[in-house]
């Protein structure tokens, strides 16, 4: 009976960094011998892989995407059946960590249901490193996505997780689309508590790196417009003591 093979969890760099500081070369050797990926984008996919293994080749290769657009009707039955045939497949996304704020969850679950091993290798995420440098409470944390876009709504929102810091110390982080930076900045600053931290990391990983941690009171005295078109992490906590 033919073994089965395995879905490999493969890390992407969070911008156009110079491989060799970001991806381990195990990842690299393991990519090589690969020929069914499952990515967000092709064509960025396809850059990646080239840019990873000049070398590598690409024509021979089979893409299958699993996005916001098409995870509806994305067929993992098909991935599932590649892999039951003995092919291993790398499952990438467009940046960071598979399955963290993707849909590759989707396709890893498929996988689980039938006995597949799955393999995650290690790779840069933001969003835990944006905790990492916020000097946040790491050991009880929220991942919450994309706020509301409504303004009534987004309030209500931050004062939500707001009150989970206070009650539960738990740090709350979410992303936002990088041209609504600043408003998401000025929201926060004009509905937090004074003492609420706020940590805003941006290009993380990249020589143009920028992580700033502060009181809200601080941040009322900062000038915001550096976070223009940014890819950004936005960290919400509370000073910690320790005993």
């Amino acid at each position: 009976m033919q073994a089965s093979g395995r879905l490999y969890l493969l890390p992407t760099p969070l911008g156009d960094n110079n491989l060799t500081e970001i991806i381990p070369p195990y990842n690299i050797q393991l990519m090589e011998s690969l020929r069914y990926f499952v990515v967000e984008q092709i064509r960025t996919a396809r850059r990646f892989l080239r840019k990873a293994i000049p070398s590598f080749p690409i024509d021979d290769c089979h893409f299958f995407e699993l996005n916001e657009h098409t995870a509806p009707n994305f067929n993992t039955e098909a991935i599932v059946a590649i892999l039951l045939q003995g092919h291993s497949v790398g499952l990438l996304s467009e940046a960071g960590l598979p399955c963290i704020a993707d849909p590759g969850n989707t396709m890893v679950m498929a996988a689980q249901e039938k006995g597949i091993t799955i393999i995650p290798l290690v790779g840069p995420s933001s969003l835990l490193m944006a905790l990492m440098a916020s000097g946040c409470c790491g050991q009880n944390f929220a991942f919450n996505g994309y706020l509301p876009t409504d303004k009534t709504l987004l309030i209500n929102k931050i004062r939500q997780i707001e009150g989970l810091i206070s009650k539960y110390g738990q740090t709350q982080i979410f992303i936002e689309t990088p041209y609504r930076n600043i408003a998401m900045a000025e929201t926060l600053i004009h509905t937090c508590n004074a003492d609420t931290i706020l940590c805003i990391a941006c290009d993380i990983t990249l020589p143009t790196m920028d992580i700033r941690s502060m009181s809200i009171a601080r941040w009322k005295k900062i000038d915001l417009s550096y976070l223009h078109k940014r890819p950004a992490v936005f960290v919400l906590g509370r000073h910690t003591t320790h005993t």
